[in-house]
């Protein structure tokens, strides 16, 4: 979907509609949830600080972000979806990965489908999409992005080099800032530079991750799509007013544990790990986890394993926080779990 959350206000309230549009409680300590097209001239966009996205935009229009609303258009959007077919794999409520090598209608081309529900959602849901069509996920996902918005881009197998090689290596699933900056430092830039390194030089830099780098250099992905993938992790976070000590840091510690274990209890399978996130006034994020021989089964449980992670983060009596989260993860099914020998009996 295009620029979705800010779409959607646009498109519920006509005054909005050619304006920029700033999706975010507009505070010290907010962030962007997303931004129109308009606004994103200016160079605003997602996840930036809403106080950068004002400067940089004055005249922009901060919405705050209803959820509710959001998450039954991407519902609609879904049942478009299955239409076509059950092989839906969604990534968020905006994105959505579709196998349609079968499809439910019997249109002959991938390209075909795509055409038809973009111009479904448009007609149905006044909004528009974007689509990218190619032999397996990550090119797909490439190609979709390679034509926001509201556009359709297709990559055929002729096609994968001429659309791949001249690539910057930082638009591969995976490759974030660090590894970029690793990359760069052997002097590959783009794709096509990365593709003339050898499988065992790429093992040797960059461990297991290196025949995934290895692959995507030459548009191979091999990962299927998923529907109703497994919950893999949960976790809520909370950023302060203000910055605070870690001693003080308690009562948001306490209230996200109890938030996270009611969110939990509509999961069928059971966490096993509870993980703590900090992240100091200068932007630093501390990570601490922590697995117990049984899984937490209770929220006092679960909040004493996270307020005892806090132990472990150890930066001084002075250093300052501006963010905690709670988390779950390492999520099995309950029978598998019940399955597990205790180690002492």
């Amino acid at each position: 979907m295009d620029a979705f959350y800010a779409s959607v206000e646009q498109r519920d309230d006509p005054q909005l509609r050619g304006k920029p549009v700033i999706v975010a409680w507009l505070g010290n300590r907010s962030v962007v949830c997303a931004a129109s097209y308009e606004a994103r001239r200016f160079g605003v966009h997602s996840a930036m600080p809403a106080v950068r996205a004002k400067r940089l935009c004055p005249e922009g229009i901060f919405v705050p972000p209803d959820f509710t609303r959001y998450r039954a258009v991407s519902r609609s959007v879904r049942e478009i979806f299955k239409r076509h077919t059950d092989l839906i794999e969604p990534l968020s409520l905006d994105e959505a990965y579709l196998d349609v090598s079968e499809n439910k209608t019997g249109l002959p081309t991938a390209t075909l489908v795509a055409h038809t529900i973009r111009e479904q959602i448009r007609e149905e849901l006044n909004l528009t999409a974007s689509a990218g069509i190619a032999p397996n996920k990550f090119l797909a996902k490439l190609a979709s992005d390679s034509c926001k918005p509201d556009g359709l881009s297709v990559v055929r197998p002729e096609r994968i080099d001429s659309f791949i090689l001249p690539l910057p290596v930082g638009r591969l699933p995976g490759v974030g800032k660090v590894t970029s900056e690793k990359l760069g430092q052997f002097g590959i830039q783009i794709v096509r530079e990365l593709r003339g390194v050898d499988l065992p030089t790429l093992e040797h830099h960059f461990g297991r991750y290196g025949r995934r780098l290895y692959e995507l250099a030459r548009g191979v992905d091999e990962s299927e799509v998923v529907p109703d993938r497994p919950t893999q992790s949960m976790s809520v976070e909370d950023t302060f007013e203000r910055d605070l000590l870690l001693a003080d840091t308690e009562p948001m510690i306490r209230r996200l544990a109890e938030k996270l274990w009611s969110a939990s209890r509509k999961e069928p399978r059971i966490a096993r790990t509870v993980v703590l996130k900090m992240k100091t006034s200068e932007f630093k994020v501390l990570i601490r986890s922590h697995t117990p021989a049984s899984p937490p089964s209770s929220c006092e449980e679960l909040t004493a394993i996270a307020l005892k992670l806090r132990e472990r983060v150890a930066l001084g009596p002075k250093q300052r926080y501006r963010l905690v989260g709670v988390g779950l993860s390492n999520f099995r099914e309950a029978e598998q779990d019940a399955a597990q020998p205790t180690l002492f009996e």
